[in-house]
């Protein structure tokens, strides 16, 4: 019997984060992602550990995560060689206009694939998708960069690779998210094509255009074959390229006999060294576009 006043308890309802099976999930999903992370880290830590290490301590391999006889020799001889610096420098200069071209051509190709009303957008979707799949080869590439005189320039890195079709597809989905009523509103105050792009929608596209800003720079730092294949000057050369020699000279010592292993073991001290002088810039620079990351690959990979 219910009398008035009497509170009556609502049944209780269990959300989907309260379920058996999410709690399984999320155990399985935190084991799984401390496995990779643990996987991913190790071998970065050990070449760091490496790069402070005494010599004698590597070779009796004693060094695992944490330095053993700390000792900077290594990075002393890295740093007073000249040509490091030189490729160093050519590397930011390189990375630098690479990145800024490939954003300007990205963003305007993805705009303009993003307006459904565009005659031949089929086509032009077509043809990028194209490249994604094929490509003409790797003589006839270097046939065509060294007729057009790029062969020892700056433009020989930077013009081949300026848009990835991969980074294409994901802002020209994040544009086709935007709502049409503010480019149309825009376009009712009188502004014109480029004026909605500059003031409307790029403003909007921050997060959007700082992750591409993070995949380009990444991908423009670690590069190195582009570099290897049109330049033959050790001056024009990337900073990758200086650590792929010393690689290749120590692995060919080791091979032909020539150095004993006091001498390869210190070319591979060498080598962890400027591995980590090569990695330094990236990861300083990605805690302040790690905020950007997530959301610009959400808002750009889900239309809605």
């Amino acid at each position: 019997m219910v009398t008035f006043g009497t509170k009556i308890d609502a049944p209780k309802t269990r959300g989907p984060d309260d379920s058996r099976g999410y709690r399984i999930f999320r155990v399985v999903n935190t084991v799984v992602l401390l496995g990779v992370v643990v996987v991913t880290l190790y071998p970065f830590l050990n070449i760091v550990a490496r790069s402070l290490s005494e010599e004698a301590y590597i070779i009796a391999g004693k060094v695992s995560v944490v330095p053993r006889g700390f000792d900077l020799t290594a990075y002393k001889l890295v740093m007073s060689d000249s040509l490091f610096w030189t490729n160093y420098r050519n590397t930011v200069v390189y990375t630098v206009v690479a990145t800024l071209i490939s954003i300007v051509l990205t963003t305007c190709y993805a705009y303009v694939l993003s307006k459904p009303q565009l005659k031949g957008r089929g086509v032009l979707v077509g043809v990028a998708l194209f490249t994604m799949f094929f490509s003409g080869g790797l003589i006839p590439n270097y046939v065509l960069v060294t007729s057009l005189g790029m062969k020892n320039t700056i433009w020989a890195v930077v013009v081949p690779n300026a848009i990835s079709v991969f980074n294409l597809l994901v802002m020209k989905a994040f544009f086709e998210s935007l709502p049409t009523e503010l480019e149309e509103a825009a376009a009712v105050d009188g502004l014109n094509t480029y004026g909605i792009l500059l003031r409307i929608v790029l403003p909007l596209s921050k997060a959007i255009i700082a992750t591409m800003v993070l995949f380009y720079a990444v991908s423009f730092w670690n590069s190195w074959f582009t570099a290897f294949l049109y330049m033959d000057q050790q001056d024009l050369l990337p900073v990758t390229v200086y650590l792929r020699n010393l690689i290749a000279g120590a692995t060919d010592a080791q091979q032909s006999g020539a150095a004993d292993a006091d001498v390869v073991q210190a070319a591979a001290t060498l080598q962890a060294v400027t591995i980590v002088l090569t990695t330094v810039p990236i990861l300083a620079v990605y805690p302040f576009v790690q905020r950007y990351f997530v959301r610009g690959v959400m808002l750009g990979a889900v239309k809605g």
